[in-house]
């Protein structure tokens, strides 16, 4: 799993290189973004399946804090730099007036709850998936609670119900323009996406047994892309196409789950995976410090060198850029994210083993 983590954030960055460098196959790279989605269902998965009925609630918040935080503060003061200027109207595009009120709607991770770009993107502009996170945390252990006492069967209903919420919530956003739905905060619309992996997580628990193939969600996965990306030149208002293109967000999320499920169950049944080749886990521990930091990098390269036409000869800018992202992410990994994770959950568990001592002394 911690392979596949690292090919979700190459997808992003893939996804923002458009901005620096784009591709002849640009068209098909945007969907990068759907990057993000992965994540969100993984989140969601991972917690579950890692979850402990011993730890307490505040625990679990305060161990997200520490996983997530440090190297967000981080990443959020080398980023003002980057997308920021005190001179009334910057002259690039992706830079906006320094405004500290903003900002510290970024410092507290509720920048997510605004639909507007200014709001939504401020300080690091990878950030606002955080806002998300954040929520989902504060969620886990009452839907941790809600899932528990089900049963493999119930688990697997639960979580077709809830892409099915998902589904007809997109399809009122489509039909209903004017109703407003469009306009609720992403931390809320984003939430099936956690909740799903969650219902997987603990079918899996329960002992539900994924009869696929990770290869067939592979392939599944470019037929997908080939259909959204095909789709256009036959849809028409209220055809099947137009259907397909208008839930196509759902679909992802879909194949999204049902890939982390495969992947899961052959890392359960420990068969050969090259996803747990010691390069791609690497990259894959280092993925959130590569999130962070990858965007700050290709805007403060754009601002050198300006944007590149397109062609092929811009994957020699992918390169050169990934490999400095690379680096970057190493070293938030192995300088702020892992050290002051250890800490901060050392110092949170002497502090509660000394207030156990106290309450039976």
């Amino acid at each position: 799993m911690t392979g596949l983590r690292w090919w979700a954030a190459f997808a992003v960055f893939a996804h923002h290189m458009s901005n620096l460098a784009p591709l002849p196959i640009q068209h098909a790279l945007v969907y990068g973004n759907y990057g993000v989605t992965f994540f969100f269902v993984l989140s969601g998965f991972v917690l579950t399946w890692s979850a402990r009925p011993e730890t307490t609630t505040s625990t679990f918040w305060w161990r997200r804090f520490a996983r997530i935080y440090p190297s967000h503060f981080v990443a959020l003061l080398l980023a003002i730099p980057v997308f920021y200027s005190f001179a009334p109207d910057p002259a690039d595009w992706w830079v906006k007036p320094f405004d500290i009120g903003i900002l510290l709607l970024s410092v507290v991770l509720l920048q997510g709850w605004s639909r507007d770009p200014v709001i939504l993107f401020s300080g690091n502009p990878a950030a606002w998936t955080l806002t998300c996170e954040a929520f989902f945390y504060a969620l886990h252990p009452a839907l941790y609670r809600a899932f528990v006492t089900l049963r493999v069967r119930g688990a697997l209903i639960a979580t077709a119900s809830v892409f099915a919420a998902a589904l007809a919530y997109r399809l009122a956003v489509v039909l209903l323009p004017d109703s407003g739905l469009g306009a609720l905060p992403l931390p809320i619309t984003r939430l099936s996406e956690f909740v799903i992996g969650i219902g997987i997580a603990h079918a899996m628990r329960m002992g539900w047994r994924v009869h696929i193939k990770p290869i067939y969600c592979y392939l599944a996965g470019g037929l997908l892309l080939a259909a959204i990306l095909l789709a256009p030149r036959i849809a028409s208002p209220g055809s099947p196409a137009w259907f397909f293109l208008a839930t196509s967000n759902e679909w992802i999320i879909l194949l999204f789950a049902a890939t982390i499920a495969a992947v899961a169950w052959r890392d359960v049944r420990k068969r050969f995976s090259l996803l747990r080749s010691r390069p791609l886990v690497l990259l894959g521990e280092w993925s959130y410090a590569f999130y962070l930091v990858h965007a700050t990098i290709i805007y403060a390269v754009l601002a050198i060198f300006g944007a590149q036409d397109t062609g092929w000869v811009n994957l020699l800018w992918y390169a050169a850029v990934l490999a400095v992202s690379i680096a970057a992410a190493a070293a938030l990994h192995y300088l702020v994210e892992r050290p002051l994770e250890r800490r901060l959950r050392s110092w949170w568990d002497r502090r509660a083993a000394l207030r156990l001592t106290a309450s039976t002394s």
